[in-house]
């Protein structure tokens, strides 16, 4: 999954302010965790192409052989997914000045802990020669682990994204990009410390904040 290194560093800066911001995720938070949280996730995909079109035929792959060896890796590993989400995403590369697209997988992962979470990701980015994968750990709002959160709210587009993502070069560097399942359901993980910004963005967006879904964990752009 092409993600911007530059996240990598912001993710470090929003564990050092770690406390301010969970302030501020109390205040702009709507009422989060309404709905299941999976003990963890993985966001992967097998594309290494740079994707402009979103006309592109590639875009319109499920992807059914890539969720079934990622669960086999996932498996083999002693963990267990339920369920997977095909998405598309959208991400901003600052080395090429445009947004991407790609079509990708959410994998819902459970019997996993920290550091086996860690392990498969990298299985699967080294399998599918990917710059990094991406995780999430639904954790407690208060826990000490907890430096992320991921935002889900309804009626957006890939092509929407886009177009707020070139339209707000401080959302496009600092978020670097999001996912859309095919229900039109955005997907969006940012560091707490950002969070003020990402609400800015989705109402970019269209969306209603009183209406997103809030969940807090810890992610890591496993690279």
């Amino acid at each position: 999954m092409k993600r911007l290194r530059a996240l990598v560093a912001v993710g470090v800066l929003a564990l050092a302010s770690a406390g301010a911001g969970t302030a501020q995720a109390d205040a702009l938070s709507p009422a989060s965790g309404a709905g299941r949280c999976p003990a963890a996730e993985i966001f992967a995909t097998d594309n290494t192409a740079v994707i402009t079109d979103p006309a592109d035929p590639r875009l319109r792959t499920r992807l059914h052989r890539f969720d079934r060896e990622v669960r086999e890796i996932i498996r083999s590993h002693g963990a267990r997914t339920e369920s997977s989400t095909l998405l598309d995403g959208v991400f901003w590369s600052s080395d090429e000045q445009q947004a991407t697209y790609e079509r990708s997988r959410e994998f819902d992962v459970a019997r996993v802990d920290a550091n086996g979470l860690h392990h498969i990701a990298d299985v699967i980015r080294k399998q599918y020669d990917q710059e990094s994968v991406l995780t999430f750990r639904c954790l407690p709002r208060t826990s000490p682990e907890t430096d992320a959160v991921e935002i889900q709210a309804g009626g957006v587009s890939a092509t929407r994204l886009r177009d707020a993502l070139l339209a707000d070069p401080v959302a496009r560097e600092r978020l670097g990009g999001g996912s859309v399942a095919l229900d039109g359901r955005l997907i969006l993980i940012a560091p707490i410390a950002d969070l003020p910004l990402a609400r800015k963005f989705t109402a970019r967006l269209g969306v209603d904040w009183n209406s997103v879904e809030v969940r807090y964990g810890d992610e890591e752009f496993v690279a």
